[in-house]
């Protein structure tokens, strides 16, 4: 069963600038890892510095791995921009439409 993985993210007020260009090069990594279904990225409309990652992925199984792979040999430069932990939560999809 497929799942959706929301990353909620805080940056840095001084890494605005720099933020797009960089999510940009870890995302075309995590877009291209297996069982990936696509990865989009939104921004507060009232906070820029406040940004949800929503990744679609295949299976909890898909997932899982590229979450262990992020957390060992793909480990990025994410967290040099961010003013805090991020927030991890996966959902499941209940039933199709």
């Amino acid at each position: 069963m497929s799942i959706t993985a929301h990353l909620d993210l805080n940056l840095k007020a001084d890494s605005l600038d720099a933020a797009p260009a960089m999510l940009r090069e870890i995302l075309a990594v995590t877009r291209a890892f297996d069982g990936c279904l696509g990865v989009d990225v939104l921004t507060d409309s009232r906070d820029p510095a406040h940004v949800l990652v929503v990744e679609r992925w295949a299976s909890v199984e898909h997932d899982e791995a590229y979450r262990a792979w992020r957390a060992g040999d793909g480990a990025s430069t994410l967290g040099t921009i961010l003013s805090g932990p991020p927030l991890l939560t996966r959902f499941e999809t209940a039933f199709e439409m």
